[in-house]
């Protein structure tokens, strides 16, 4: 049976590469319709939660997890020899940038290495990791090609379909998100379309690889881009006594011509503050410079800068404390509110910057008890989330609202605190309103 029948069929088996916040809900997808997964991964603490029907992410509930393995439509494993039982390989790796801002394709790399080692006749490759336009022509396919001898489009198929996953939202989940898709020739893109068309609603096919890769940097700069121009705004609008925050609640109101973007203390999640910086680097090798994505970079990498300026200043003329003398209680360190996902998080940022101006820090966030390793604050790796809120609320001298967490009792916080410094707008948004509360 051929890789088309077996898609038709419900036959065909899917191997996932990284068990992610994008390999695992994609999993969940592929599952619920009844077609079976093989999930690959190189941590061997995470193979042994899942295969136990246990879950690390709480974007994916343990339910899902044990469900499927009861099903047994779903098993996870460190035997990547195993890449040779599976029909269709779903690249879910991520994307880093390196030490100067440039690509770190190392892991996207390593992954297509090991799949040369095990690929055989019909299989489809996809890779899913966001990336800069010709990396799975230009990287992927010679590796597969050169390793292999077989040939992409005629002994198999290779096709790029951006991640748009979006943890902790609600409202969209993998299936019902359109799934863009491109490939280099009808052959490769039929076959990856047929295979998404099987558990997805939506599958918007497009001319080529580069074409879908460019898709997911454009999305990605457009909110980045946004993002530090309604930062820009705050900082000026507070300049001159006006809040932001109810500036684009009546902006919003307007039906046309208009997107609302909300501030906050800066870029985080794997994407947004990494993903930009993808096309600079591409741009540079043609001779051509991105100013509009550099700009907002710095924008929005200033934000932590301006939010400690904001709670030394809110410090010193409400409590007459100094920063180094002051007790600061941090609420929330995952980079989005709902969620325990802590990369890239502007909180280690602001907490960096306080550490250094010799603040006492602490936080707590209902998501993460404990933070997990770190490589570009490795400092705060295993630093603790305080335990008894209300305590630690009394004991500081000022509160900083960095991710707004709907598990925040925000009314109780209110009641106890004396000073607030919030960066979400998150009182505000609950109808909770104190002289006390400063927005930043």
């Amino acid at each position: 049976m051929n890789l088309q029948h077996k898609i038709d069929n419900k036959k065909v088996i899917t191997g996932i590469i990284g068990l992610g916040y994008v390999g695992l809900p994609l999993m969940n997808s592929i599952c619920c319709s009844g077609r079976k997964v093989l999930g690959f991964d190189i941590d061997t603490n995470k193979i042994k939660k899942l295969n136990s029907g246990k879950s690390y992410l709480d974007t994916v509930p343990e339910k899902i997890i044990s469900t499927h393995r009861k099903s047994r439509l779903f098993e996870a494993t460190d035997d990547f020899n195993r890449l040779k039982d599976v029909d269709v390989i779903v690249i879910c790796v991520p994307t880093p940038l390196g030490e100067n801002r440039d690509p770190d394709l190392s892991y996207v790399i390593n992954t297509t290495e090991t799949i040369s080692k095990n690929l055989r006749k019909d299989q489809l490759i996809i890779l899913e990791s966001t990336t800069y336009p010709g990396t799975l022509s230009d990287v992927v396919r010679p590796i597969l090609e050169t390793e292999t001898g077989l040939k992409a489009g005629v002994d198999f198929y290779l096709a790029f379909s951006p991640e748009r996953e979006d943890p902790g939202n609600p409202n969209f989940e993998t299936s019902t998100i359109p799934k863009v898709v491109g490939a280099d020739n009808t052959q490769e893109r039929d076959a990856a379309v047929s295979f998404y068309q099987g558990f997805l609603k939506t599958v918007v096919p497009v001319s080529s690889s580069a074409t879908a890769e460019a898709v997911k940097i454009t999305e990605n700069i457009f909110r980045a881009v946004n993002i530090a121009l309604v930062n820009e705004l705050k900082v000026i609008y507070d300049a001159m006594g006006i809040d932001i925050w109810e500036v684009v609640k009546a902006a919003k109101t307007k039906p046309f011509g208009y997107m609302p973007f909300y501030p906050g203390p800066g870029l985080g999640g794997h994407c947004i503050p990494i993903d930009p910086f993808y096309l600079t680097w591409k741009a540079q090798q043609i001779g051509l410079s991105t100013r509009f994505i550099e700009l907002a970079g710095e924008i929005n990498t200033s934000m932590p800068d301006y939010v400690v300026d904001k709670v030394e200043k809110t410090l010193m003329e409400n409590k007459s404390i100094s920063i180094d003398k002051s007790k600061i209680l941090i609420l929330g360190v995952a980079y989005k509110k709902n969620i325990n996902d802590q990369r890239e998080s502007p909180a280690f940022a602001v907490m960096e910057i306080l550490s250094k101006k010799k603040a006492d820090v602490s936080f707590f966030d209902p998501h993460v008890c404990e933070v997990g390793p770190m490589r570009e604050f490795p400092q705060f790796s295993g630093k603790k989330s305080v335990c008894d809120l209300e305590k630690a609320i009394k004991e500081a001298d000022i509160v900083l609202v960095i991710t707004d967490h709907d598990k925040i009792d925000y009314k109780t916080v209110a009641e106890i605190a004396d000073l607030i410094v919030d960066t979400r707008n998150a009182f505000d948004a609950r109808g909770i309103t104190k002289k006390y509360i400063f927005k930043a």
